[in-house]
């Protein structure tokens, strides 16, 4: 194979787009990662630096036959299919998409904020039915909320929570967030104040996650933290699926502990036709498309071909992903 970045993907339908933001005249090859891994290896063993697509996966079984590889490309903010911590051991890096996505998923969070505040998968099913409001006036008046003048938690201050954040100010909200770093510099910007998680559960009327999936993340959201929250709360989630425990958020939800949830992402995807989330009235489901749009997947595929041809002359890459 000649040139040593690689798109490795299950199909070559983005191959084009990438060899267009090549910087520099850089080449940039394509594997197609349904093939016999013994074929990939093949095809892989100059490969320095792979741009990962369809998914993000790249097994570690693979990584050992690529002896020249030293950084794995994500399209994606989320590293979590790979395997960094034995890719680390291996002298491979890993690194995603540089906030490429992130405007993209901040504003897929404020509609599903407001539309789960405001009921509009329900107003948009009875107009799409014939029934115009049908009953909804009658049966959710009571629970249909503006948002001005909410508290609105953020667990997650990176680069998506932080435009969720600059996108609430204009909604007359008071932010809080919780995250393991702190952001003095944002706090003072975006007027936002740092708490412990528990304090930001018992005091949100809107609780938005924007954490990377890794060990310490994944089922964050059960049991204890839906009995923290209050009744009237809403959970948001648009970063991945088993941040949440599902089967608890489902309990929390049919037991009035929170009123409502708007969801980008599930634990299981596609999720089964009979989840109960999905029967739920007080329930919203995108299927996990907050990072589609035409911008966020330019920016993403540009960082991408900068980092991995920067990485190719032998430069140091941007936006490592550390392993747990």
């Amino acid at each position: 194979m000649s040139g040593t970045v690689v798109l490795y993907a299950p199909s070559d339908d983005a191959l084009a787009d990438f060899q267009r933001v090549a910087p520099g005249g850089a080449d940039i090859s394509w594997v197609d990662s349904t093939q016999p891994i013994e074929e990939q290896a093949s095809q892989l063993k100059d490969a320095v630096a792979v741009i990962v697509g369809g998914g993000g996966g790249f097994s570690v079984e693979l990584a050992k036959s690529c002896a020249k590889l030293t950084l794995i490309q994500t399209t994606s903010a989320g590293t979590d299919r790979l395997d960094k911590q034995a890719l680390g051991e291996m002298g491979i890096r890993v690194a995603n998409n540089g906030g490429g996505n992130a405007v993209a998923v901040a504003e897929h969070t404020m509609a599903l904020i407001v539309s789960t505040y405001r009921k509009l998968q329900l107003q948009l099913q009875a107009v799409k039915s014939g029934e115009w409001a049908g009953d909804i006036r009658a049966s959710w008046f009571s629970q249909a909320h503006e948002l001005a003048g909410r508290t609105v938690g953020i667990i997650g201050l990176g680069r998506i929570g932080s435009r969720v954040a600059r996108r609430l100010q204009g909604w007359e909200c008071d932010i809080i967030y919780h995250d393991v770093v702190q952001f003095p510099d944002l706090e003072a910007e975006l007027g936002v104040s740092s708490v412990s998680k528990d304090e930001l559960l018992q005091s949100s009327d809107v609780v938005t996650l924007h954490v990377p999936l890794n060990k310490h993340t994944r089922g964050m959201m059960s049991d204890r933290e839906f009995g923290m929250m209050k009744p009237t709360a809403v959970l948001i989630n648009a970063c991945r699926g088993p941040v949440v425990d599902e089967a608890a958020l489902i309990r929390a939800l049919k037991e009035g502990k929170i009123a409502a949830a708007g969801l980008d992402v599930l634990e299981e995807e596609p999720t089964p036709k009979d989840n109960p989330l999905l029967d739920m009235d007080n329930v919203l489901v995108t299927p996990h498309m907050a990072s589609f749009a035409q911008e966020s997947g330019e920016k993403s595929r540009v960082f991408a071909m900068r980092n991995v041809t920067k990485v190719a002359e032998g430069g140091e890459p941007e936006s490592i992903v550390l392993p747990e």
